[in-house]
């Protein structure tokens, strides 16, 4: 249970929309140098960006947009073939300074806090685990946020998102797969991804595209090595997290 969420209303937000399930957490890093940087923006009127919540390094956790509104912090996004993403999710901002300003792991404190919010905001609204997803899940080609440091493999374990049984990460008689590449094994490869949910054309060509959804794919969960590059590893988990995926639907 959350208790002392204080209330910093942002104007950016609208209706969701006539029927439209709230059936997606999307977790980002604010990626600017100050969270009062972010705090200020988020509530901006003239920046129209804003999430439903800001978690802070110490743990505080600021509600800046109701639940039942739309608050508009994805931006161009696809996930398992919708690309309306704000209007479906919740979005919670986590304090941190990003790739651009000296990323860093995430505090304790504040991970306790996020645990306990994202916690009740699955059970509020039943959201699915395959829905709990990360900016650059969604938007591989514009986003690396929350990043390759976040602990998803931690939170999954307490209940929030997905994460694959470490016994069905089997050895793939596959070679390494890397842009360029072509045929039946890059196709199979974005058969699979398109399937767990990324926005992924399935033509059998290793192009940019494709680079980067397998990076986000990475930095979620298998971030020792985030490069683009399918490699035996990669391939493994991405098959691994796809039956947990078919395990789970």
């Amino acid at each position: 249970m959350v208790e002392n969420i204080i209330w910093r209303p942002s104007p950016n937000y609208d209706q969701r929309g006539s029927g439209t399930p709230i059936d997606m957490l999307v977790l980002h890093y604010t990626g600017m140098p100050t969270a009062n940087g972010a705090l200020d923006r988020l509530t901006d009127e003239a920046s129209k960006v804003s999430a439903h919540y800001l978690v802070r390094e110490d743990g505080q956790i600021l509600a800046l947009v109701k639940e039942e509104m739309r608050a508009w912090h994805a931006g161009v996004a696809s996930w398992r073939g919708a690309d309306n993403i704000n209007a479906r999710s919740i979005g919670v901002e986590i304090v941190n300074p990003g790739h651009e300003f000296g990323y860093r792991a995430f505090p304790a404190e504040q991970m306790v806090a996020v645990t306990a919010l994202a916690n009740g905001i699955v059970t509020r609204h039943a959201i699915p685990a395959r829905n709990v997803v990360g900016h650059s899940d969604v938007a591989p080609d514009r986003k690396e946020d929350p990043g390759e440091l976040f602990p998803w493999q931690a939170l999954a374990r307490t209940g929030v998102g997905l994460w694959y049984a470490e016994d069905t990460v089997v050895s793939q008689e596959c070679i390494s797969l890397a842009s360029g590449e072509q045929g039946a094994n890059v196709f199979a490869v974005q058969k699979a991804l398109k399937e767990i949910g990324y926005h992924v054309v399935v033509n059998g060509i290793y192009d940019a595209k494709l680079t980067n959804i397998v990076r986000a794919f990475q930095r979620h969960w298998r971030p020792s090595c985030v490069d683009g590059n399918a490699d035996e590893e990669t391939q493994a988990i991405i098959y691994a997290v796809l039956a947990e995926v078919r395990r789970l639907t």
